[in-house]
This record gives C-alpha cells, sequence and structure tokens, in this order.
C-alpha cells in the first residue's frame, strides 16, 4: 500500500501514547487536552469539537477503532499501533491554529476600524484551505452514506429501530454540521480566489 501523510496534533499523540492508555472516550481525550492548554482562554466546547474531529480522522485511518459496543454517549475507542502506510507529521499548537482558521481575519484593530487596504491572503491560508476542503468533503461523503445505510437498514429491519435509530440521527446530524462546515470554507475560498 502506498504511503499517506497524516498530519496530526503532537499534543493529541502524546497522549494517545501516555502509558496505560489503551482506551479512552472523547470527553477524557478532550479533557485531558484541555489540560495541557495552559495559560491559554478556550472555550471547552471549541476543544470538544476539535479532539472529536481529529478521532474521527484516526478511526479513518484505522490508528483507533470503535469498541464493540456501540453508544450515543460516551463512547468507548481503542488505541491500535499506527499503520505502517501512514507517514505521520506531527504539528504544534493544532487546536490554537483551528481557531485562527475558525475566525477571520487576525489582524485586530485595523480591520475593525475599517481601514481601506484589503486583505493580502496568502498561498499557505489558501493551502490550509484546500487541505481542509477535502478532509471536510470526504467527512461528509462518509456520514452522508453512514446515515443513507442507517436509514435503509431502518427501513428493512423496523425491529432495530430502537437500537440504531439514535446511531442514525447522529451520523444525520454529524451530515448536516459537515454541510455547513464545507459550505463556510468554500465561500472563504471564493473571496480568497478574489482578493488575488
Amino acid at each position: 500500500m502506498k504511503s499517506a501523510s497524516f498530519i496530526f496534533d503532537r499534543r493529541l499523540y502524546e497522549l494517545l501514547h501516555e502509558e496505560g492508555r489503551t482506551r479512552f472516550t472523547t470527553r477524557e481525550l478532550r479533557d485531558a487536552y484541555a489540560m495541557r492548554l495552559d495559560g491559554m482562554t478556550f472555550r471547552l466546547g471549541d476543544v470538544r469539537r476539535y479532539v472529536y474531529e481529529q478521532i474521527r480522522r484516526a478511526l479513518r485511518m484505522g490508528w483507533v477503532v470503535l469498541d464493540e459496543e456501540r453508544r450515543s454517549r460516551g463512547q468507548v475507542y481503542h488505541v491500535q499501533s499506527i499503520p505502517a502506510h501512514l507517514q505521520l507529521e506531527l504539528i504544534d499548537n493544532g487546536f490554537e491554529n483551528s481557531l485562527k482558521t475558525a475566525c477571520e481575519p487576525k489582524q485586530g484593530p485595523s480591520v475593525v476600524e475599517g481601514a481601506a487596504e484589503p486583505l493580502k491572503p496568502s498561498a499557505d491560508a489558501h493551502q490550509h484551505l484546500e487541505s481542509l476542503h477535502k478532509e471536510i468533503r470526504l467527512d461528509f461523503l462518509s456520514s452522508m452514506g453512514e446515515a443513507e445505510r442507517y436509514k435503509l437498514l431502518l427501513d428493512d429491519m423496523p425491529h432495530l429501530r430502537e437500537r440504531v435509530e439514535g446511531e442514525y440521527f447522529e451520523a444525520r446530524d454529524r451530515s448536516s454540521r459537515l454541510l455547513g462546515h464545507l459550505r463556510a470554507i468554500e465561500k472563504t475560498l471564493k473571496t480568497l480566489a478574489v482578493a488575488r
């Protein structure tokens, strides 16, 4: 199998490789991650979303697997060894950078005061948005497929409704959120293209 470059947060990598951490929940990992954000002001909801997104990426790559027992809340995950085909690239300040991307623009007061100078989009920002777009699009398609399959299962086997319906709603909600993310990135890319 061809090796694939996988960019991952260094703090999360260290947490996943702490001795004794072979299983975790999103909440446990979020709380441990938040403890490492010393001296930084942040919203716990932002940390949860960021950590959950990273878990989903690791899940897609086969580095993390779901516990056999599926739960709508408090899902347990198991850490596996890093797949041989993954070429891991660790980055610092992943959470902080995700906040900067979400909060445009970062110039501060001059923008608030309505300075006439237009924003100059950097090639780095455009490249980052393009890779984020690809990643979120894959997640979106995966989530849509998951929701579609749950819907078909519910139609074919109504007796499973009580067990599976929660998973279906979760996949559907995730698809809607990811579609929102996709639209925001696409609009931002268009804005950058106009500014060039």
